[in-house]
């Protein structure tokens, strides 16, 4: 029997406990907002999108979370233990891009919201593109394609979800496992019916409240670890020291395709072709995962663009900062008496990490890295929860079982789609476990599977000349050469040999990555020009379009006193318009602005831009054909402005959150002292909205 770290209960206390405290603290939220706020997870649409009305904090927050895999923490620092320096920054760069492109795409979904008292042409100028009232990517495919793109993109969108969910319950498992021995097909089932039960309580609104707590406790961990080894550990303590072991590691056992062999060098051949394999499998799981598509759709329509903006840039710092700490400090402790000996099947499986923490600190450092993972893999699990099931719901019992379901039965179908999914969770799980596929092999694998998707998606989605069954034909042909490609190079390679080490090689995964979205992008990009469509974008901004119903005598009479007062359009407030939000009509007024949204558009079109440019071009690749080693002054500099990257992410999403928010706290505040003091009086009722003047209501 092997020793672990820590004691099997404390595996099972972490997993199950910290579960039930999540779901326990989920119902207090729920408690919370249905007593006062106007907004109800018992309604679908806020059980699936919150109403469409979260503030950008909150969106970055939940963003940073649900991009926060097992994989960000475990896969990011097996390539800083095999490649040194570039690994952390290629996994980061590679991953940070494509939601940052994803905000020029999500800007378009999110300005149709209905622009009361607004001329018509200056709307249909600018909502082209739009689908104001879509739950999710799939929605808009089979409204622009019928049933066959549709159920085509579908299987690539579920593919997503199954593939990064997987990802999530095995390296989760993993580290469970390696530091409690807990068994790992019951964390493989346990993770995500843990997940399940408070996603099911809240709905999308408190899971992002949810993720923020999870975002805020990840910081805090992460620069404890980060002071751990920058300045306090004996055995590492600075800068200088950690450079100090590198150097000696790569003298001891030189790195291969390394300029000299150095960890502390961007001259990496390998870690290079990790960064395009990096690219490549994120952008199918960014573009295709309805995790962010979600997010976007919960997100106020003026402050998408800055919400994925900000969540991007955030979320960057964590595996840049998180892998240049913990993946280092594993290659530097080599040796110690306190570091375990790490097998190729132990970096594939992302333990260099854990390895590390538990030799730094002993069990308090175990049970840390144990606490941060699970919050990752929890966080993350539920925005893939809520995503597949809002898939399930509207994309396949809505479309194809129930076309006329109640609202009752939309959302027990919601609820139901949560639950069956986290089964499928531990399945997919278990499955790969026994065959033998790792996290690290499945993160270089997702490109080849989901690749072939990319482009023929975003042409779906942004290029009325796109042709339907280029479309369809590129994403298919590109995953079957893909695949083929893949195989091909693998048996090329390895004299024949087809087993999963074999088809996990750097070559063999870029190879399949590269065939499968380069196909699929010419498919679908000469088709489209060969035979264009001309499509009309109305049919997608019909997608669940309520009917027009006129406001009732309060809601005018409320709309005219603020109007009057502001001089603003009039604007319908209904009853569902609650101080959660924090958002006075003047914000409001300037988000539903076209002009505003078209320059949002163009911010979003340019910084992204221009920060794939920096993180992809500018900074790694002359580093890398200058064949630079850092010094000590260097590796220094390297280090600090990762730690001064991860301050400002957090402050990002832990404190502007809690600012922006400052007014709904508030609210909310008095509503329970209130309660606690005035016996019941602090109930949220529509009384809480301005009361009109007898006079306004003559009027």
């Amino acid at each position: 029997m092997p020793e672990y770290l820590l004691p099997q209960g404390a595996g099972y206390g972490v997993v199950v406990g910290i579960g039930l405290f999540f779901s326990a603290f989920m119902i207090f939220l729920t408690a919370i907002q249905s007593r006062y706020t106007g907004f109800s997870p018992k309604n679908s649409e806020e059980f699936t999108s919150a109403s469409r009305s979260i503030k950008p904090g909150l969106i970055a927050s939940g963003i940073v979370s649900a991009w926060t895999w097992a994989a960000t923490l475990l896969q990011s620092s097996a390539v800083a233990y095999k490649f040194g320096i570039s690994g952390p920054w290629w996994y980061g760069a590679g991953a940070t891009v494509q939601i940052l492109l994803f905000a020029m795409v999500s800007v378009l979904y999110d300005t149709a919201t209905p622009y009361y008292g607004l001329p018509p042409n200056q709307l249909a100028a600018k909502l082209k593109l739009n689908a104001p009232y879509a739950h999710t990517w799939l929605e808009i495919i089979g409204a622009r394609w019928g049933k066959a793109a549709h159920l085509v993109f579908m299987f690539f969108g579920l593919a997503t979800n199954i593939i990064v969910s997987s990802m999530l319950v095995l390296g989760g498992s993993a580290t469970v496992t390696d530091l409690t021995g807990m068994h790992t097909i019951a964390a493989c089932f346990l993770i995500p019916l843990g997940v399940a039960i408070y996603v099911v309580v809240g709905g999308m609104r408190s899971t992002l409240l949810c993720d923020y707590t999870h975002t805020t406790a990840l910081f805090a961990i992460i620069l404890t670890f980060i002071f751990t080894v920058y300045a306090t550990s004996d055995k590492i303590g600075s800068p200088k020291r950690m450079h100090e072991l590198l150097t000696a590691a790569s003298a001891a056992a030189p790195v291969g395709g390394n300029a000299h062999g150095s960890y502390v060098t961007m001259r990496s051949k390998n870690g290079l072709i990790f960064g395009v394999i990096n690219i490549i499998g994120n952008f199918a799981t960014v573009f295709q995962d309805q995790a962010y598509w979600q997010r976007a759709i919960a997100s106020r329509p003026g402050t998408t663009v800055k919400a994925y903006l900000l969540g991007g840039l955030a979320w960057f710092a964590i595996p840049f900062t998180f892998a240049t700490t913990l993946g280092l400090a594993a290659v530097a402790l080599k040796g110690d008496v306190d570091m375990r000996v790490l097998t190729p099947a132990d970096v594939s499986a992302g333990l260099p990490a854990s390895a590390a923490a538990a030799a730094l600190l002993g069990k308090a450092g175990a049970a840390a890295i144990l606490i941060l993972l699970f919050l990752a893999v929890t966080s993350a699990c539920s925005a893939e929860l809520i995503a597949v099931s809002s898939i399930l719901t509207y994309d396949v019992y809505k479309a194809y079982i129930n076309p006329n379901a109640t609202e009752e039965q939309i959302l027990r179908m919601g609820h139901a789609g949560v639950a069956i999914y986290a089964i499928v969770c531990g399945v997919a799980g278990t499955i790969f476990f026994y065959i033998g596929i790792s996290m690290g092999w499945l993160y270089t694998f997702m490109g080849v599977l989901l690749g072939s998707a990319v482009v023929p998606i975003a042409l779906a989605i942004t290029w009325k000349k796109a042709n339907k069954w280029g479309c369809i034909g590129g994403a298919l042909a590109g995953l079957a050469l893909g695949l083929v490609a893949w195989l091909v190079t693998t048996a090329t390679l390895n004299d024949g040999s087809l087993t999963v080490t074999t088809t996990g090689g750097d070559y063999e995964m870029l190879a399949g990555n590269l065939a499968a979205i380069g196909v699929g992008g010419i498919v679908a990009t000469v088709a489209s020009y060969i035979w264009p469509e001309d499509f009309d974008w109305d049919a997608t901004r019909s997608i669940n379009k309520p009917l027009s119903t006129p406001p009732t005598h309060d809601e005018k009479v409320h709309s005219d006193s603020d109007s009057d007062k502001k001089g603003s359009p009039h604007v319908v407030e209904t009853k569902a318009a609650s101080i959660a939000d924090s958002f006075d009509r003047t914000e409001e007024e300037n988000e539903l602005d076209p002009v505003a949204l078209t320059k949002a558009f163009k911010f979003a079109s340019y910084s992204s831009i221009a920060l794939f440019v920096v993180l992809i071009l500018f900074v790694p690749l002359p580093l890398f054909f200058s064949q630079h080693v850092y010094g000590v002054g260097g590796f220094t500099g390297w280090v600090v402005v990762g730690i001064i990257w991860t301050f400002f992410s957090a402050f990002a999403v832990v404190i502007y959150p809690l600012y922006e928010s400052r007014g709904a706290i508030g609210q909310i505040g008095k509503g329970i002292f209130r309660d606690i003091f005035q016996k019941g009086s602090g109930r949220y009722v529509e009384e809480n909205l301005e009361k009109p003047k007898v006079g306004d209501a003559a009027a």
